[in-house]
């Protein structure tokens, strides 16, 4: 059911700031998706995304543990299987680029997950 992990979310106050300074510690580019006052960035190192998103004290809070994000062949089928095993819906499913879809969902010990995939 699940293929290997693709993307660690982080939460920060300045995605971008943070995204940058992790940029610069491991030689990679930083790429910025702006949507308003909403910023990802992200960073891309041995294969695996890694994202900063806004923190948000309800829903992603600051210093939060990462959300790993496991890439599935069929993203409703995954979540679909999991939430009748007794995860919780968290957020999404959202279409973040042409063919690629994310959601989180909270396993029954409370550890948010993500899945993506088409």
């Amino acid at each position: 059911m699940f293929g290997p992990v693709t993307t660690v979310m982080t939460f920060a106050d300045d995605p971008e700031k943070s995204a940058r300074w992790w940029a610069d510690q491991l030689g990679a580019e930083v790429h910025l998706d702006i949507d308003g006052e909403s910023v990802y960035a992200w960073l891309t190192t041995a294969g695996v995304e890694i994202g900063f998103h806004q923190a948000d004290d309800d829903r992603n809070p600051r210093g939060g543990s990462p959300v790993v994000y496991w890439a599935v062949a069929d993203l409703d089928a995954a979540r679909g299987r999991l939430l009748a095993a007794g995860c919780v819906h968290h957020r999404g499913p959202l279409t973040v680029s042409e063919g690629r879809r994310i959601c989180q969902i909270i396993d029954p010990f409370g550890t948010v997950i993500g899945l993506e995939g088409p």
